[in-house]
């Protein structure tokens, strides 16, 4: 389906996910400001308590997923990831502290997390050249004296060595910061859930728009592009990978769609990985075939034990439910199977993927964690079923862990 098009959807339980108001239109969140603010305070709040717990004066931000997580401040998140010009500074007893590059300042008005906004100092090459130097030595003393006196202790979720070395002349010790976002971010609040569910509902809009779109002759990324056109235009940030695939490209798994040509009858299947509305995460997986022509019995069968395996991993997600016990119950791929294998059985999904993540049963490693599925973390259920010839399957969901069990968060149609 293209931006214009009104053909008749080959299947009508998929139409129901565009816009009722009509296919040409976006879709409009309707969640009120309350519910946002109360989602931004509670997310900060969650950093302040790991800091405690980590017995850390601050942790400095410049993943902009977790600055996004902590502070809700945006500002061109798929550039800041790869140029390191602005981050934040929470401390623990102290102000929340966001240092934006020049002539951004404005973007950050209105936060109710953010206490001072700064000019950011950058310290790559890039900005700086032979200058880096000097600049990380202004850029160390300025976070220095936002710390306060005394010996002080932070985190840090990505900092390079200069950096390290420059805060350590000054009596700053810097541990390493995953640890702290990451179980920060694993549980969520209902109001997170809420702002998750309105990414997942545009995703799969843009999921019935890749349905309509696999027809014979189309390419690969003409199909791709309407999960992009749908994110886009109802105020989504990006998708992390390009994962539609179709026929023998699907096998082995992980190439990039590309300018082939889609053939009737092929298994296209592709991983949405989209940041949406709110930067939430939808990371949902479905194979079906182009043209939507039954499955041939190899098809049927590669999808049958990809479902078997979605269905028995989901039935575990408990609260309670250690990672080392999940392994052991959880379903035994085929060896048939194996070399063409997923990286992991769920892994956690709040505004990317996120920990616990928890590999196959040939690859559990028990020294990764002795903790376990807790209620309101969202876990993503995953499936890559292949053999050696065939084409692959790939599908997943999200879920909700409950008091009661787990709990999909998605509803887009399976084949039949």
């Amino acid at each position: 389906m293209t931006a214009s098009s009104t053909e008749v959807f080959h299947d009508p339980r998929k139409r129901a996910y565009l816009n009722p108001e009509g296919a040409d239109k976006p879709l409009i969140s309707t969640i009120g400001d309350d519910v946002l603010d109360r989602a931004r305070r509670y997310r900060l709040g969650r950093i302040r308590e790991q800091l405690a717990v980590h017995d850390c004066a601050a942790i400095l931000l410049y993943d902009p997923v977790n600055i996004r997580y902590a502070l809700d401040s945006s500002n061109m998140m798929v550039w800041t990831m790869h140029d390191p010009c602005r981050y934040a500074l929470i401390v623990a007893d102290g102000p929340a502290i966001m240092f934006e590059f020049e002539g951004a300042l404005h973007v950050n008005d209105g936060l109710p997390g953010i206490d001072e906004v700064r000019l950011a100092t950058s310290w790559m090459y890039l900005t700086k050249g032979d200058a880096v130097d000097r600049s990380v030595e202004s850029w160390a003393a300025e976070i220095r004296e936002a710390l306060g006196p005394g010996h002080r202790r932070i985190a840090a979720d990505r900092i390079d060595p200069a950096g390290v070395d420059a805060l350590a002349k000054l009596g700053v010790d810097v541990i390493d910061g995953g640890r702290l976002t990451e179980r920060a971010r694993a549980i969520k609040s209902a109001d997170e859930l809420e702002l998750m569910r309105w990414t997942i509902r545009v995703c799969e809009a843009g999921m019935a728009r890749v349905y309509e779109a696999s027809e014979p002759g189309r390419t690969e990324n003409e199909i791709w592009a309407e999960l992009h056109f749908e994110n886009a235009r109802s105020g989504g940030q990006y998708l992390e990978t390009r994962l539609l695939l179709s026929g023998p490209h699907t096998n082995p798994w992980y190439s990039e769609c590309s300018d082939r040509r889609v053939q009737l009858g092929e298994i296209i299947a592709f991983d949405t990985d989209m940041v949406g509305p709110y930067s939430y995460l939808a990371d949902l997986s479905r194979s079906w075939t182009c043209g939507h022509v039954p499955f041939t019995p190899k098809q049927r069968e590669l999808y049958a034990a990809a479902r078997d395996q979605i269905e028995h991993n989901t039935a575990l997600l408990w609260p309670g439910m250690s990672f080392e016990e999940f392994n052991a119950k959880s379903w035994r791929i085929p060896e048939k199977y194996q070399p063409y294998k997923y990286t992991c059985a769920v892994h956690g999904s709040g505004m990317a993927d996120e920990w616990p993540f928890i590999p196959l049963h040939p690859d559990f490693d028990p020294d990764y964690s002795r903790g376990g599925f807790e209620e309101n973390m969202v876990i993503n259920v995953e499936s890559l079923i292949a053999e050696q010839g065939s084409e692959s399957i790939k599908l997943e969901t999200q879920v909700l862990i409950t008091a009661d069990g787990p709990v999909r968060l998605d509803t887009f149609p399976w084949e039949d």
